[in-house]
């Protein structure tokens, strides 16, 4: 399975496991490519083998039968110890040692690595604070004094302690509320910004799927692929039933999620200043089919919408008249521009940079548009991917 002109950091070849006592694989001749400095999500309904897959990549357990390549050498038979040492590994029930320190517990590997104090004295300061922990308020803590989002929080930076080059994630959000969750997955994105860790993630949640990887490995049973790809080309053209009954209603929103406002071309409107003469006003209403013109002051800041009827109605000035108007800047989401289409009188989402001057605004139709270039691109994709394979 390629995926483009990417390193691959680990590949899974032909690995299959079969308990003992049971004929059936757990995990059957499964092939898989992981890039390196991404993270892969592993998402499929409970008991389709997303776990096992996991633990097969760390020899937790055995495989039955094929080879496990790690930065090109095949460490299907090497030292399981040493091999789990250059990968971290992180869990859903966090796995912290309750009589360990905050700072004891972080060090493990370190130490285990024959690790000078000092240097470890450094990492775990270092990796609190990437982590979003003061060192001088938690290194001595245990971790019953933790809250659950902060234990997570200790977890990773545990995985993190001998910057190892390869993270596991075995569900490590799922037992926490959903705020807290949303808080550690966006800081856990932030520090993927800044590490570039290749890293697999577990989950049975499609929208944490979508949200946290950079390309989605959709398991059916027995840890077979139903469908392998980015999530923009997932929710735009999944490949079969079983992906699409997975993915649920709403695709088409779900993919506006992964698209940012600074990535499509914005289109203009008529703006008037604050002070402008009515006839001014009226001038540029008339450029519109609809009659709105926007209010705007000194800056190019964006102050309300006023239409034909405003005018007709009061002689106030122009920043009393009409309806306030909202705004989400270049780095929001298209689903963020959608909402604020369906609660705007002008169906237009208004775009403003940093400084809250006007950039543009979104229509409809280039909203539409867009989303028929991702089912389009995902399309063309498949079909380029189904003559490979032909030939």
């Amino acid at each position: 399975m390629s995926t483009d002109d990417t390193k691959t950091m680990i590949r899974l070849e032909g690995v299959s496991k079969t308990y003992p006592g049971t004929t059936v694989p757990a995990v059957s001749d499964l092939d898989l490519e992981i890039p390196e400095g991404e993270i892969l999500v592993l998402v499929g309904p409970s008991g389709c083998g997303k776990s096992t897959t996991l633990r097969l990549i760390n020899r937790m357990i055995e495989p039955s039968s094929g080879r496990i390549i790690f930065d090109g050498e095949d460490v299907t038979s090497v030292d399981a110890d040493k091999l789990r040492r250059r990968i971290g590994y992180v869990i859903q029930q966090i796995g912290l040692f309750p009589h360990l320190t905050i700072k004891a517990n972080i060090a493990t590997v370190p130490k285990l690595l024959g690790w000078s104090n000092d240097r470890i004295e450094s990492r775990v300061d270092e990796l609190l604070d990437l982590v979003g922990m003061d060192p001088g308020q938690y290194r001595d803590r245990f971790p019953k004094e933790l809250s659950g989002g902060q234990a997570q929080r200790v977890g990773v930076a545990r995985a993190l302690a001998a910057d190892p080059p390869v993270m596991l994630m075995d569900e490590p959000f799922g037992a926490i509320d959903p705020i807290t969750r949303d808080r550690l997955q966006n800081e856990f994105l932030r520090v993927q910004e800044e590490l570039k860790k290749t890293i697999v993630f577990v989950t049975h949640d499609i929208d944490e799927a979508i949200k946290m990887g950079d390309r989605i490995a959709v398991l059916g049973e027995q840890s077979r692929i139903a469908q392998f790809d980015t999530p923009e080309r997932i929710l735009a053209f999944p490949v079969d039933d079983f992906v699409s009954d997975f993915i649920g209603s709403g695709a088409t929103l779900k993919g506006l999620n992964l698209e940012r406002v600074r990535d499509i071309k914005l289109d203009d409107f008529p703006r008037v200043a604050s002070g402008s003469p009515r006839r001014e006003v009226q001038a540029a209403m008339e450029t519109t089919p609809d009659g709105w013109a926007m209010v705007v002051d000194e800056g190019e800041r964006p102050l309300r919408w006023v239409h034909r009827s405003d005018l007709e109605r009061t002689d106030k000035p122009l920043v009393e008249v009409g309806q306030p108007i909202d705004t989400i800047e270049q780095n929001a989401t298209l689903r963020d521009a959608l909402e604020l289409m369906l609660h705007s009188s002008t169906a237009c989402a208004t775009v403003v940079d940093k400084d809250q001057a006007y950039v543009g605004v979104i229509r409809m139709t280039t909203l539409n548009e867009r989303i028929e270039e991702m089912q389009h691109d995902a399309r063309v994709h498949y079909d380029e991917l189904s003559r490979q394979v032909s030939a």
